[in-house]
């Protein structure tokens, strides 16, 4: 990650996930990154579905080329995000999902379980999420259309 690169990111969490995007929203910011946190801003008990929603909704919108929710699993905010249309979200629990959700899915949404995964690990994961590109191979370009294709039915 260069920094300063201009990238700009959506970041959210529930309580199970707080620590976690408290200390991924510092390593981004040490590195230029922008961030803007939907919350939760505690670690007093909160609903998931409303922070993965509001990031969802800002990456699908545009106003994000991406995003990254944390909850204690990654699997409640997962499921929430790809309810919104055009969001492509991975639960990663490492670098090499990571890799192949951007490259291979052009994921735009990264999931992380803040009690599954220590936060050394989690940022690099973060770290190999945002400096992978989306593979420009034709099989890889029809499949990501094919989802948003299947998105409407």
């Amino acid at each position: 990650m260069d920094k300063g690169s201009g990238l700009k990111v959506a970041l959210g969490a529930d309580h199970g996930g707080y620590q976690l995007k408290e200390e991924i929203k510092e390593f981004l910011s040490l590195r230029g990154i922008m961030v803007e946190d939907f919350g939760t801003f505690s670690a007093e008990s909160v609903d998931y579905p409303d922070f993965a929603w509001k990031v969802a909704k800002a990456v699908s919108d545009g106003k994000f080329p991406m995003g990254i929710l944390v909850c204690t699993t990654g699997i409640g905010v997962s499921i929430v995000a790809n309810k919104v249309k055009g969001i492509r979200a991975a639960l990663c629990s490492e670098p090499l999902s990571a890799q192949l959700a951007r490259l291979h899915n052009h994921a735009n949404v990264l999931c992380l379980g803040g009690k599954i995964i220590g936060s050394k690990l989690a940022l690099k994961i973060v770290e190999t999420w945002l400096e992978t590109g989306f593979s420009s191979e034709e099989r890889h370009v029809r499949r990501v259309n094919r989802i948003g294709e299947l998105e409407g039915k």
